[in-house]
């Protein structure tokens, strides 16, 4: 099987986390979408497993989570009973990231469940070591599932961002509504209330609608193979982690943590 040359392979590369579409990186390469995939999910799986390697005796301070939604073939009011209980419909993104470093750990691709969630804490606790402070929304699970991984090792809290909207406090449609009141609630330890907050990971969730076309509202560039979104995810974040200066730090989040001192580049996962 011919490879494209490394050189087009780094450009296919940035123009995927980049908001690209595969025809429109198809047209403007001249690489075939098939090629582009299998591109995708070969690199994107060393993504991973770098990021598994690089990811471990992390310290922080205080970390964020929540997750962000996209759907996998179709979405789920459209499946079919034979369908639901499958990988199709909802699909959920879990992200962690360090307050002051903009760094993502750890993420998990996933239905949003106690099984999910359980998965995503453990991740969590494997890769920082310290005692830190962690904020997340309200979804269920979490808090049970917070103490039964952390115990007391952890200072624990919960937002809830209630909006003018329904009757239930939900948005409604796709532009923003007005925020009305902001429940916290303390679960473990002693947070510390300037640092309970959830913005930051919910203002990168907006990161990831831009740099990942699969993401964008109302088109029909969502993914349809849960092995293709799971590598595009890996790619985006070893991407955002290691060679993507952000715009407030002026490094990488990666320096910033100290797991690196140098911006990298496409060049370790695509020996």
């Amino acid at each position: 099987m011919n490879r494209l040359k490394r050189e087009k392979q780094e450009m296919v590369l940035s123009l995927l986390v980049e908001g690209n579409s595969i025809r429109s990186i198809e047209r403007i390469t001249e690489a075939h979408r098939d090629t582009i995939m299998r591109l995708l999910v070969r690199i994107g799986n060393r993504c991973q497993k770098e990021m598994d390697r690089k990811m471990r005796g992390l310290t922080s301070d205080a970390i964020e989570c929540d997750e962000i939604w996209t759907f996998l073939f179709k979405k789920q009011a459209r499946l079919t009973p034979e369908e639901k209980g499958t990988d199709k419909g909802d699909q959920y993104v879990f992200v962690a990231l360090d307050q002051k470093t903009k760094l993502v750990p750890v993420f998990i691709v996933g239905k949003r469940n106690a099984v999910t969630t359980m998965t995503f804490i453990q991740e969590l606790r494997k890769r920082v070591v310290n005692h830190f402070q962690l904020s997340t929304d309200k979804f269920k699970p979490y808090p049970d599932i917070v103490d039964s991984v952390f115990g007391t090792e952890i200072d624990y809290a919960t937002v809830k961002k209630i909006y003018h909207g329904d009757r239930n406090g939900k948005r409604e449609g796709y532009s923003p509504s007005e925020l009305r009141k902001v429940e916290i609630s303390t679960i473990i330890g002693k947070p510390k209330r300037e640092k309970i907050c959830t913005s930051y990971v919910e203002r990168h969730n907006l990161t990831i609608r831009m740099q990942l076309r699969r993401f964008t509202r109302l088109t029909n560039a969502f993914s349809k193979k849960l092995e293709n979104l799971k590598a595009a995810m890996a790619l985006y974040f070893y991407h955002y982690n290691f060679m993507r200066i952000h715009s407030t730090l002026r490094v990488t989040p990666a320096m910033e943590a100290g797991i690196t001192n140098r911006i990298w580049t496409w060049e370790p996962v695509l020996n």
